[in-house]
């Protein structure tokens, strides 16, 4: 079968073999499956988003056929970056679980760690690597996906971003000079900020002043070095400041208030469209795993 422009997961969604047995949305676009699959043969074409895979039980039995005769095994990691293809023959059965992340925001989150532009990220193909520190975060993530924690799956995607931009075998950075974009010292100006106002409502006016351009090309300048738009960092950053007020005690309004959201109910709103769960669900789960 062949599947051309979507995910992976959408091809494996397509498969009458392949079947599902676990699902969580993760918000952002981001999404985690759990998969069961035995004597299929898949090609991805070109694919959609970037995944990230673990083999949790078996794997001997499935062969990557563009890659050489190598087979799984259980721990096994593969990345799979999007745009690749790839052709896989399954003879017996495995279990696995898939991150699905886009472009955009792992390039986001590639900035925010390294305070580096965006456009030098590089999430490089793998197949059947032994990552320990990645399997282990990418077992949690199932763990979570099975008992539909969202709070836990957080945990486990950022340490696995943070352990692939960290290994030695895959750099996550580009070497070499990128044209355009925002210099690293505007780049920080805009972004310290926007830090220090998220309680107020940061303007694109103001940002491009900072950046001395026009509000046109700031847009587009900012979206290519950090991944995306200004408004869109902005409330990701809002986002990690509530989060980190929502341990506390607060009332959930006042947070909001903190935050820069115009209401509660405003950022109950995007909270739950960027994460997937409520703040009051997300205080709740911090309160149960203290």
């Amino acid at each position: 079968m062949s599947c051309q422009h979507r995910s992976v997961f959408s091809f494996l969604s397509a498969s009458p073999s392949a079947q599902k047995t676990g699902a969580l949305d993760l918000g952002l676009g981001r999404s985690a499956a759990i998969w069961r699959n035995a004597h299929d043969r898949m090609t991805y074409e070109r694919t959609q988003d970037h995944t990230f895979s673990l083999y949790l039980e078996g794997g001997a039995g499935t062969r990557r056929l563009d890659a050489g005769s190598a087979h799984g095994w259980p721990g096994a990691v593969c990345l799979m970056p999007q745009g690749a293809s790839s052709e896989w023959e399954i003879t017996d059965v495995f279990e696995f679980v898939h991150l699905y992340v886009p472009d955009h925001e792992l390039r986001r989150v590639f900035t925010e760690t390294f305070d580096q532009d965006a456009r030098l990220m590089v999430l490089p193909e793998a197949t059947f690597e032994h990552a320990p520190a990645l399997a282990e975060a990418m077992r949690c993530l199932a763990m979570a996906t099975r008992s539909q924690q969202p709070l836990l799956a957080e945990e486990a995607i950022n340490a696995a971003f943070v352990n692939v931009f960290r290994d030695p075998r895959y750099s996550g950075a580009r070497s070499g000079a990128i044209r355009g974009g925002l210099s690293p010292a505007v780049r920080r100006r805009i972004l310290d900020y926007i830090e220090a106002n998220l309680d107020t409502h940061v303007t694109l006016p103001e940002l491009a002043s900072i950046a001395g351009l026009s509000e046109f090309h700031l847009q587009r300048m900012f979206t290519a070095s950090c991944g995306v738009s200004p408004h869109g960092w902005v409330l990701h950053r809002r986002l990690a400041r509530a989060r980190t007020l929502l341990s506390g005690c607060d009332p959930i309004a006042q947070i909001a208030s903190a935050c820069g959201f115009s209401s509660q109910s405003h950022m109950t709103r995007v909270f739950k469209a960027m994460t997937g769960t409520t703040p009051s669900a997300y205080r709740h789960s911090i309160s149960g795993a203290a």
